[in-house]
C-alpha cells in the first residue's frame, strides 16, 4: 500500500511546496520556532544512540522520523492539559518542559527520570508507558476526571499503530466516545509494529476510521508536515476542551529508525523503502519551505546546529554527573505502600549498601 496516496490532512508537501493555505497561527516566527525544536530533537536522538552504543545508556527508542508529530503535540497542549505519552515521545516531552537530562536519566535505568514534580507546570503530566496501549486507559481515567470535576483542560495521548490492535486501546476508545470526555488520541502511524508491517496488521484502509466505532471524530494527517498536525490537534484539544468530545488522530509517518536499539531492522524491511522514506521526512520539507520563503539560510542552519550541539552536551554533561539513586529504589516504584516482608528485603538491601560504603551514606 502506498501510504503517501492515502487521503489526509496537509499543508506542506515533502517537496517543500504548499498544497493548502496555510492557517493564520503559521507566520514566520512560529514555524522557524517548529523547525529549530526537531532539528535539536534530531540532534538529541543522535547523541543518545550514540550513548547507548558506549554503554553510558541502557535500552532506547529512537524518534527518527516523527519529530513533527512530538513538536505539535507539545506545543499544542496548554499548561494545565495533561499529557499521557508512550515510549518515543521524547520531543513532545521536551517541548512540554522536561529536560533531556531527565530523558537521558530514565532510559539510563534511572527511575528519577520519571519524576516531573520538580517541574510544577507540567507535574500532572504521566511518565513513559513502556507497555502497549496501556496508557490509553490511564489517559480515559484522566480525562473522565477532568469532565467530572469541571475544569476547562484536555488530556492527549500518543500511541504506535501496533497498539491501535491491542484490546487496551479499542476499549478506551469506547469509553472514551460512551462518556463523552475531553481527549484525544494520537497514532504514530509510522508504518512498523516492530518488525510487523501495517499492511499484514490490520484490513482497514485508515486506522482513523476505528473512530466510527466509538462514535467519534477521526482524522488521517500528514505526521511528515508539522503545520498540519499542529493544526489538527490544536482545533481538537479545543474541541475537547469545550465540551465536544474526543478525537482520534492518525499521523502518517515512517519509523526511520530501528525498533529500538536493541532491534535490527534491516532483517525485515528493505533498504529501498527506508531511503524511500527518507524522502518524505518532517526536517527536510520544513527547511525547504522556510528556504523557499527567505525566512531561512544556510548561515542560520550553521549557527542552530552549533547552539543544539551544545544544548545536548550540557545536558548529557548533567547526566554523566547526576549521582547514583540508592540501589533500594527499586522497591519505592512498585507499590504505594511496602508489606512487611517487602520492607525487609528493603532494609537489607539498604544494611548491605551501607556496609559497602564504610558504614556510610551521602
Amino acid at each position: 500500500m502506498n501510504v503517501q496516496a492515502l487521503p489526509m490532512h496537509r499543508f506542506i508537501d515533502h517537496h517543500g511546496s504548499l498544497v493548502d493555505q496555510l492557517p493564520a497561527w503559521a507566520d514566520q516566527s512560529v514555524l522557524k520556532g517548529f523547525y529549530c525544536d526537531m532539528v535539536l530533537t534530531r540532534i538529541y536522538d543522535n547523541k543518545a544512540i550514540a550513548l547507548q552504543r558506549t554503554g553510558k545508556l541502557g535500552t532506547y527508542p529512537s524518534h527518527l522520523g516523527s519529530e513533527a508529530i512530538g513538536i505539535a503535540i507539545g506545543r499544542a497542549l496548554k499548561t494545565d492539559d495533561v499529557f499521557i505519552p508512550y515510549y518515543r515521545d521524547m520531543p513532545a516531552m521536551w517541548a512540554r518542559g522536561t529536560a533531556m537530562e531527565k530523558n537521558l536519566q530514565y532510559w539510563g535505568g534511572d527511575e528519577r527520570g520519571s519524576d516531573f514534580s520538580a517541574n510544577n507546570e507540567h507535574c500532572n503530566d504521566l511518565p513513559f508507558c513502556v507497555p502497549i496501549a496501556t496508557q490509553c486507559t490511564h489517559a480515559v481515567g484522566v480525562a473522565a476526571a477532568l469532565k467530572i470535576q469541571g475544569n476547562h483542560q484536555a488530556a492527549l495521548v500518543t500511541c504506535g499503530d501496533g497498539a491501535t490492535s491491542k484490546g487496551d486501546f479499542l476499549e478506551s476508545l469506547n469509553c472514551a466516545g460512551a462518556w463523552n470526555i475531553p481527549l484525544v488520541f494520537v497514532i504514530n502511524n509510522n508504518q512498523w509494529a516492530i518488525s510487523v508491517p501495517r499492511s499484514i496488521q490490520c484490513g482497514a484502509e485508515l486506522l482513523s476510521d476505528k473512530a466510527k466505532g466509538a462514535g467519534i471524530q477521526g482524522l488521517t494527517v500528514d505526521g511528515n508536515d508539522v503545520v498540519a498536525m499542529y493544526d489538527a490537534i490544536l482545533t481538537s484539544l479545543d474541541k475537547a476542551r469545550k465540551g465536544k468530545g474526543t478525537t482520534l488522530i492518525e499521523a502518517i509517518s515512517y519509523r526511520l529508525s530501528d525498533h529500538t536499539t536493541a532491534d535490527d531492522a534491516s532483517r525485515y524491511r528493505s533498504e529501498d523503502e527506508l531511503q524511500q522514506a527518507w524522502e518524505f521526512e518532517p526536517i527536510a520539507r520544513l527547511k525547504t519551505f522556510l528556504i523557499n520563503q527567505l525566512w531561512w539560510s544556510e548561515a542560520d542552519e550553521k549557527q542552530w546546529l552549533e547552539h543544539c550541539r551544545e544544548v545536548v552536551e550540557k545536558a548529557v554533561d548533567k547526566y554523566k554527573s547526576l549521582p547514583p539513586q540508592p540501589p533500594e529504589s527499586a522497591f519505592d516504584f512498585l507499590y504505594e505502600s511496602l508489606d512487611s516482608d517487602l520492607h525487609k528485603q528493603r532494609d537489607l538491601i539498604i544494611n548491605k549498601a551501607m556496609r559497602m560504603q564504610g558504614g556510610h551514606r551521602g
